[in-house]
């Protein structure tokens, strides 16, 4: 897939080095502490006894969590391509 003077493995490189800084960026997100509620933050609704024991420290509920969790979160990011088309973007 690489094509001028790129050595072989190149691109399977950039691509190990992609996800090693997404791992590396996920792994630095805060996880709950503390005491787990025993109702919702934002709802109100009561959190099961067995997801306040599995995430030490939760505040939300499940539906609450999974729409906080698919918001769009706009970041920047690297362009490891480094094709001119990918430049122009």
């Amino acid at each position: 897939m690489a094509g001028g003077w790129a050595r072989d493995g190149a691109v399977n490189e950039q691509i190990d080095a992609s996800i090693e800084d997404e791992l590396k960026r996920l792994q630095t997100r805060r996880a709950p502490v503390g005491e787990s509620l025993t109702e919702c933050a934002e709802c109100g609704e009561e959190i099961p006894e067995a997801r306040r024991i599995a995430i030490p420290g939760v505040k939300l509920c499940i539906d609450c969590q999974k729409a906080r969790d698919t918001r769009h979160q706009a970041r920047g990011g690297i362009n490891r391509r480094g094709s001119k088309d990918s430049q122009l973007k």
